[in-house]
């Protein structure tokens, strides 16, 4: 088993997906907890769909995919942020607009352009092969700046997630740290798309801050562990594919249900011994 380990080390690819996935894994956990307690866990999957149909403009245009799909990503969040707010259009309602159309204009501009290349289809399905060493300089220092806002804004995260109400009554501009949030996800989202695909990004949002919360019952306990299962998830996820010729990103996800199923089971014997010792 240590020589599968050494060998999949040794190819620069696997060293840079353990790298970029790792931050980008990090990253989806601890925003996820907070889009998850806000109800807002779907905006993950409209900005893939909104990522994707940026990609494939730029595989139109023969463009940097990342310097195109960014801006677009993060305009799509503030967007979409305004809308579920300000507008008619409330909820899902919203995030299925904004997605459907983006997927749309996706295919029509590949089906007009270049057709279903290689390219294209790694950054709907995700590929470990397709991270150019050009893409993990920009994906490292994206992700560390995501980490560093979120760290520094933290108290301001955990009182807009919890009472938004309250927090705007004390003075926290809650519309801008709402937009902080959709803004980082937004970079999240098109970081990871390289490896997870646009199919499947938003489950690195959502898996690990269901699966803490099954036996963690703090917000940073929720955020601590949310890191370490994404994280872990990650790694058994690129490991299971490298060894068995797996779909990265479905190995991944896979991983994440493993741990969801684990935890919920952790968390039902812990609620059964409560009763037997409240019972006694």
């Amino acid at each position: 088993m240590l020589e599968k380990v050494f060998e999949m080390l040794s190819y620069p690819f696997m060293v840079r997906a353990f790298a970029v996935g790792s931050l980008v894994a990090l990253c989806s956990a601890l925003l996820g907890v907070s889009l998850v307690l806000k109800r807002y866990s779907m905006i993950g999957d409209g900005l893939s769909h909104v990522g994707f149909g940026a990609l494939a403009i730029a595989a139109a245009v023969n463009a940097a995919p990342l310097t195109v799909a960014i801006p677009v990503v993060i305009i799509a969040a503030v967007l979409l942020l305004r809308i579920r707010g300000n507008s008619r259009i409330k909820g899902d309602a919203a995030i299925a607009l904004i997605s459907t159309s983006s997927l749309a204009v996706g295919v029509m501009v590949i089906s007009m352009t270049t057709g279903m290349n290689t390219d294209v289809y790694n950054y709907m399905f995700g590929s470990i092969l397709a991270m150019s060493a050009e893409d993990v300089r920009l994906s490292v220092i994206l992700a560390v700046v995501v980490l560093a806002l979120y760290i520094l804004f933290y108290n301001k995260i955990f009182a807009i997630t919890f009472d938004e109400t309250f927090a705007r009554a004390t003075g926290v501009k809650a519309d801008m740290y709402n937009t902080l949030i959709a803004v980082l996800t937004a970079v999240t989202i098109v970081l990871g798309m390289r490896m997870m695909g646009a199919l499947l990004i938003s489950s690195l949002i959502i898996f690990p801050a269901l699966t803490s919360m099954r036996v963690c019952r703090t917000f940073k306990s929720v955020i601590i562990n949310s890191g370490v299962i994404s994280v872990v998830c990650l790694v058994v996820g690129i490991t299971v594919s490298y060894v068995w010729a797996s779909p990265a990103g479905a190995s991944v996800v896979m991983a994440n249900i493993g741990a969801l199923l684990l935890y919920s089971a952790l968390g039902v014997v812990r609620n059964l011994r409560r009763q037997g010792k409240c019972s006694t």
